[in-house]
């Protein structure tokens, strides 16, 4: 019933709004004389507020139309190149040369399926595509999704990730964002064992829930005390008509939305009443710049009820897989047995969301990997979505991963290096990693300095 109360009062809202809108363009209309008086702004303002605040935010788009290659900007399109009930494969397609495109590293970006949408990591792929193939995984929302295309759990997820990986064939480099590194570390796992020869070339984890006990945050406290089946028969519910999912059990967005909210009241009640006082004095540019960020954060969308409970279940309240006993369709997950895929962890020492050293616990489990084929990245000033997105990331985060990318693919020898004009400054290293040829002048995999994970910590001096 929770659903269709949400359902109920979303839709009892609506003539308020139409109300709200049409006020709001009455008042801002040029004909109207108080539109540049102060009793004007303010109910334009308020008329904006109380109409964005109870909408319902569509699926954002990705919006990439160009990137900068070399000295050149070139147009983006964005195509579908494999497509399940519950996952589509973006390809961002550059508009180069095709002896130009096939020279840079394949990149499959694994986005969250946590509730946002997978455009939550725009900034990722605009940060990766001058440099490499960008393949994104654009999750459905489950609402969407008829019941006639059955469920979707944690081991449907881990046999999608690895029918995706199929496609190229062995040559791509996957990258999980915070939720995917365990069915991503899961599906390698499979693949090595298997001596599948599709098995990715890395592997980068970003934030990822490896091991949920390590400086447990607010997350992984409530899933732990108040275990898998308090969520079951409080937060699972079904997809009411009109949508097509009708029927569907899902975890809804909005509960998650109010999870994340909720962890920062405060700020997101200033940051509202900011645009109030934004638009009231005419700053377009901050009121916009607060437009652009919660048509993202508040667009969000249903999980598929098996999956979310298996996540709570196996990820965060039995441990299964730092405890050995995650296992697919029966079958025992067996990290060790990774000896080929090179895997770089990323962390942030002020993420509230994956707490500092779960992520890096993939390093423990992986104990066949060589110590050169393995990188650990801690920014200590830089939260969750700081991992991912945003200046930081671009500025120190994401040269590292170019550069630990190009070390394990074999195009790197024959690629000429791109011109100065296309080069990023790289982060300082503490340890015996040698980034000295950071920004597109890399070593081949053989040339790659040793790395000790418990010892050596790539950790940028300024962020």
């Amino acid at each position: 019933m929770l659903y269709h109360w949400y359902e109920m009062s979303h839709v009892a809202l609506k003539p308020a709004r139409a109300v709200a809108e049409s006020v709001r363009y009455l008042v801002e209309s040029p004909l109207n004389p108080f539109a540049h008086t102060p009793v004007g702004r303010h109910a334009s303002a308020a008329c904006e507020v109380f109409e964005r605040t109870t909408r319902r935010y569509d699926k954002p788009v990705f919006g990439i139309s160009q990137t900068e290659v070399g000295r050149r900007s070139v147009a983006v399109t964005e195509q579908s190149v494999w497509e399940r009930p519950f996952c589509r494969l973006v390809h961002f397609r550059r508009d180069i040369p095709v002896e130009e495109r096939e020279g840079d590293p394949k990149v499959l970006l694994v986005a969250p399926m946590s509730g946002h949408f997978a455009t939550l990591l725009r900034g990722t792929v605009e940060a990766l595509l001058p440099s490499h193939e960008v393949y994104i995984t654009d999750w459905q929302d489950a609402r969407a999704v008829p019941l006639s295309a059955g469920t979707f759990g944690l081991d449907d997820y881990i046999d999608y990730v690895r029918d995706m990986l199929q496609g190229f064939r062995g040559d791509v480099h996957v990258f999980a964002v915070c939720q995917p590194a365990v069915p991503v570390l899961s599906a390698v796992s499979l693949m090595e064992e298997d001596d599948d020869p599709a098995l990715p070339l890395s592997m980068i984890l970003a934030g990822g829930p490896i091991d949920t006990r390590m400086s447990p945050t607010a997350v992984n406290r409530v899933a732990v005390e108040r275990g898998t089946e308090w969520f079951r028969r409080n937060v699972i519910t079904n997809v009411p008509w009109p949508n097509q999912g009708v029927g569907r059990q899902v975890y809804p967005g909005f509960l998650q939305l109010s999870g994340f909210m909720s962890m920062n009241l405060d700020r997101h009640a200033n940051a509202h009443k900011e645009l109030f006082m934004h638009l009231v004095h005419g700053d377009g540019d901050s009121a916009e710049k607060h437009r652009t960020f919660y048509d993202e954060y508040l667009a969000v969308m249903d999980l598929a009820a098996e999956f979310y409970l298996d996540t709570i279940e196996r990820v965060f309240v039995q441990h299964a897989l730092p405890h050995g006993s995650m296992t697919h369709r029966g079958r025992r997950v067996v990290p060790g047995a990774i000896r080929r895929t090179a895997l770089m962890t990323i962390e942030g020492g002020k993420d509230d969301i994956t707490g500092l050293g779960q992520c890096r616990a993939a390093h423990d489990l992986c104990t066949r990997l060589p110590a050169a084929r393995r990188l650990h990245l801690e920014c200590p000033e830089v939260g969750h979505y700081g991992i991912f997105n945003g200046s930081r990331f671009r500025a120190e985060i994401a040269p590292a991963v170019a550069q630990f990318i190009r070390s394990f693919d074999p195009r790197a020898e024959m690629i000429p290096t791109r011109p100065a004009a296309s080069r990023v400054a790289a982060p300082s290293v503490a340890g015996n990693y040698d980034p000295a040829s950071v920004a597109f002048t890399f070593a081949p995999a053989n040339d790659v300095a040793p790395v000790d994970p418990d010892a050596a910590v790539v950790k940028p001096e300024k962020l």
